[in-house]
């Protein structure tokens, strides 16, 4: 019975390594190819994914740096314009004072040459009203010394002695 275990076991190493090199040629014929080309491409997928990658980290970070960039002149123009903004801001400030002070001015100096004219006209009709009140009085007492003959002689002669001094 050993024997016949010994010849069946070593059949069954020879069927089955038969078998095996059977399969192995038949794979390598027909199989072989087709599973290394799909490894190949496999291969080749996943080292042009590793190159894409790569192609967009480097755009990433190119994108970045610009966007950095962008943002920074965007910063800088936001604080130029608000400088600008802040300039021509006081500019205008500046010029509605300076307008105001010299409409400020130019109604003082109105006002001031209506109080003179106002003063002026006040002084003219004093002095109107004084003459016509000496004028008045004038009269009152010319009257008052013309009536008597005596006091009217002396006025003429006072009167021609002043002539003849001027």
């Amino acid at each position: 019975m050993e024997k016949l275990v010994e010849e069946f076991s070593f059949g069954l190493f020879f069927w089955q390594t038969l078998l095996f090199v059977g399969l192995l040629l038949l794979m390598a014929k027909y199989a072989w190819k087709p599973i290394l080309t799909a490894v190949e491409e496999r291969e080749n997928t996943i080292k042009d994914s590793l190159e894409a990658a790569d192609k967009a980290k480097t755009d990433m970070e190119a994108i970045q740096a610009d966007n950095k960039r962008i943002l920074k002149e965007a910063r800088a123009e936001r604080d130029a314009l608000l400088a600008e903004a802040k300039k021509a801001s006081t500019q205008m400030i500046n010029e509605a004072k300076d307008a105001a002070k010299t409409e400020a001015d130019k109604i003082a100096a109105v006002a001031q040459e209506a109080i003179l004219q106002e003063k002026n006209a006040a002084i003219n009709d004093i002095k109107n009203q004084m003459a016509s009140l000496s004028i008045e009085i004038a009269q009152k007492i010319v009257q008052g010394e013309l009536s008597d003959q005596k006091k009217q002689e002396q006025l003429v002669e006072k009167l021609v002695k002043e002539i003849e001094i001027n």
